[in-house]
């Protein structure tokens, strides 16, 4: 009797540790907080139109017109001044064109032009041939513009045709023409070509790998040279 009162009680403590393991209290896993990834952003690398993608270098010829009436137009060099002298028998006196330039010397500029405040005087020289066999229009001084930093820059004319500046040789581009160069003509043969520079005034911060020379010879051909 008694053998069995203890394997009762020995029973009923194994259950009773069973029933308290399997309900008892277990410690909650801590909570994960969520991570959220940063999106990486890659800037866009849309590259810069170019403004005029067949431009050709200086002193490479244009050709244009058609027939018998055919020219080339080449822009060939340029030069940056932060100012200019110059003088001329049309606006200054004997005295003062004797005091610019004494006999057999170096022609001195009596009068001396700036740009304005952050500007600089960039010279391009021009040259344009009738290579046909019949005159042709030439294109005007006003056709030529300078593109450089999304604008444009008309040229700035010289006082007059006899004007003769520093270290310049010859005249300004179309005034072989008449007065301003405004309209002209040109007969055949390279000895007859028009060839002169035009005067810009543009910002002195100007890059010349970004600047053009833009011309509409004719109807049909719009040529552009590049700086570098």
């Amino acid at each position: 009797m008694k053998f069995f009162l203890t394997l009762t009680t020995v029973g009923l403590l194994f259950l009773v540790l069973i029933f308290s393991g399997c309900t008892g209290s277990s410690q909650p896993l801590p909570a994960q907080t969520p991570v959220h990834a940063t999106p990486v952003v890659i800037p866009s690398l849309t590259p810069t139109p170019v403004p005029f993608p067949n431009a050709v270098g200086l002193n490479q010829d244009v050709r244009f017109g058609s027939g018998n009436g055919q020219g080339s137009a080449t822009v060939y060099r340029y030069e940056i001044r932060p100012n200019y002298n110059w003088t001329a028998p049309s606006w200054n006196s004997p005295a003062e064109q004797v005091a610019a330039s004494q006999p057999l010397e170096l022609q001195n500029g009596f009068n001396m032009e700036k740009p304005q405040e952050g500007n600089t005087f960039l010279f391009l020289f021009v040259r344009i041939e009738n290579t046909g066999t019949r005159t042709m229009n030439a294109p005007s001084a006003h056709q030529f513009v300078v593109y450089s930093a999304g604008k444009m820059y008309n040229y700035t004319s010289v006082h007059s045709s006899d004007v003769v500046i520093d270290h310049v040789p010859g005249s300004q581009y179309g005034y072989q023409f008449g007065q301003d160069g405004t309209v002209g003509f040109l007969q055949p043969g390279e000895s007859n070509r028009a060839d002169g520079y035009l005067i810009y005034e543009i910002p002195a911060s100007f890059s010349p790998g970004a600047t053009y020379v833009v011309c509409n010879l004719d109807s049909q051909t719009q040529a552009a040279w590049k700086l570098s």
